[in-house]
């Protein structure tokens, strides 16, 4: 009797097992089916990321754009006053800054107002007859003191003057831009600072695409960017190097300091430390949008995939039960 005792009592937990071992297997099916099911979210969420991301970016520029000019008439219909106070306009002076103003405001130029370095006088009560063109140059004062330092290398450029100083405006306290001409290119380069290690990822990211741009279009710059070291044309200054230091360069042709295509150029590269800092910005804050409510689908499949416990009565040799 206590043999065929130990019998019974083996064979219920044998079949114990059994059950067991077929509820683990149903549940690994319906583990890798989730999984799966996760992993085709996860290939979706990152295909709408970057197609979302490309449709971010082309919205900033345009929003970039009209802030611009908004803020510029603005400040405008403020007053009849217009003033600009830059930490480098000394450097500027050098490379022929008041000549430059003078030539493009004229009459409108007056002695600087204190504490500004500039200052735009304009008489609301006889408004020129050429007031787009008036206004839109009001807006462009600070590209205009930054286009004399451009104009004088393209023009060194097109001379064929090899040998020149180098030109370096500290635009920032921590961050410089750099002019070098020679006979068939002149070379712009740009110092910056990354904040956060995140920035200096999401920088490569899109300076790889202006890469990408120069294989599309043969006309583009060259666009160059070198992380931690200063690059081959600063080996030779003080320029600063560590874990946070950026440097872009652009390498502009001949095609790129005409006279017909320097002023758009001189429009678009003056700010590009603005734009670049701008949109890693917004792509930092649109991420984590993104990755929370991608977060969040990702909890709502889990909660959806999570198998409910069924609860089965089972019985001892002894005849007692219990849930399992």
């Amino acid at each position: 009797m206590y043999f065929l005792s130990h019998l019974w009592e083996k064979d219920s937990v044998e079949r114990e097992l059994e059950a067991v071992e077929g509820e683990g297997q149903k549940s690994l099916a319906v583990t890798r089916d989730n999984m799966a099911q996760l992993e085709e979210v996860r290939h979706r969420a990152k295909q709408d990321m970057t197609l979302h991301l490309r449709e971010y970016q082309e919205l900033m520029n345009l929003k970039l754009a009209l802030d611009i000019e908004i803020a510029t008439y603005m400040q405008l219909l403020e007053g009849e006053e217009r003033s600009i106070s830059l930490k480098f306009y000394k450097e500027l002076q050098e490379h022929g800054a008041d000549e430059l103003l003078k030539r493009v405001y004229g009459n409108f130029l007056v002695s600087p107002v204190s504490g500004y370095n500039v200052s735009l006088l304009y008489d609301l009560d006889a408004v020129p007859a050429d007031k787009q063109d008036v206004i839109h140059q009001a807006g462009m004062l600070k590209r205009n003191c930054f286009a004399s330092v451009f104009e004088k290398y393209f023009k060194f450029q097109e001379e064929g003057r090899e040998g020149e100083a180098r030109a370096v405006v500290h635009y920032r306290d921590d961050e410089s831009m750099y002019l070098e001409a020679k006979k068939d290119r002149v070379t712009v380069v740009f110092s910056t600072v990354f904040k956060d290690d995140d920035d200096v990822i999401i920088g490569k990211v899109f300076m790889q695409e202006f890469k990408e741009g120069r294989r599309a279009s043969h006309t583009a710059p060259q666009v160059l960017f070198s992380h931690r070291e200063s690059p081959l044309e600063l080996k030779d200054t003080d320029a600063a190097v560590g874990d946070n230091i950026g440097y872009i360069t652009f390498v502009l042709f001949p095609r790129h300091t005409s006279l017909n295509s320097r002023d758009n150029n001189i429009n678009l590269i003056h700010t590009f430390r603005d734009y670049l800092h701008y949109h890693i910005k917004c792509s930092k804050a649109y991420i984590h949008t993104r990755m929370r409510a991608k977060t969040s689908d990702f909890l709502k499949v889990l909660n959806r995939a999570r198998p409910d416990a069924e609860k089965k009565e089972m019985k001892t040799i002894t005849g007692k039960t219990f849930t399992r």
